[in-house]
């Protein structure tokens, strides 16, 4: 009897079929793997919260802002480049968006294309990243003469490392997909990566609000 296909069954059946050769174990605590690494960036979100709220705490209790530095107000950061660095880095979520969408569908050659436009235009940003830094210590802003030369080094190097995290990241789940190491139906691996680099996004808003439009 011909096999009958996966695009015919409904409910459970069609589960069971999408399923049928994936590890049992794997399958059985897929969700529970899922769930530890979601509380995992639940604590990163904690920690970048506590280094915000110290932020905005010393922020509002500056009497000006920027604040004066031997009787030279401090100057603002360059907004437009952060908002083009900025757009590299959202790009960057909607490559990897359509990378694990082109897994999905079994389209592993657009699914490496997106997932290396995706590594390319973190690094993109890291770039940006130093050289906005490099700028701003060419100026009188530095990690230990201000409240706000503190906090602007402090955030933004961190999420600077989380991002080269991901690029890291990134690069050894596409050498585990090469390898046949996850398939059609068994890719947390590639799942996590994405919601990781999500975090980053969703991070940098919150930083480029902060920093640059506040």
């Amino acid at each position: 009897m011909a096999a009958v296909g996966t695009q015919h069954l409904t409910g459970h059946d069609a589960v069971a079929a999408r399923y049928r050769n994936v590890d049992p174990v794997y399958f059985e605590t897929r969700d529970l793997r899922l769930t530890g690494f979601v509380l995992f960036l639940l604590s990163d979100c904690i920690l970048f919260s506590s280094f915000i709220f110290a932020y905005v705490y010393l922020r509002n209790s500056a009497p000006a802002w920027p604040p004066f530095l031997n009787g030279t107000q401090l100057p603002w950061f360059d907004t437009s480049f952060a908002a083009v660095n900025s757009v590299v880095l959202f790009g960057s979520g909607v490559t990897m968006h359509f990378a694990l969408e082109n897994w999905k569908h079994l389209h592993r050659q657009k699914f490496f294309y997106w997932l290396i436009a995706t590594i390319v235009l973190g690094l993109g940003f890291l770039g940006g990243q130093a050289h906005e830094w490099s700028g701003v210590f060419a100026t009188v802003l530095t990690w230990s003469n201000s409240t706000m030369g503190a906090s602007f080094f402090v955030l933004t190097g961190l999420h600077g490392l989380h991002v080269f995290i991901g690029t890291v990241f990134l690069t050894v789940l596409g050498i585990q997909a090469k390898n046949n190491v996850y398939t059609g139906s068994k890719y947390l691996g590639l799942t996590a990566g994405t919601l990781y680099w999500h975090f980053v996004d969703v991070i940098w808003v919150a930083l480029f609000y902060l920093f640059y439009l506040l």
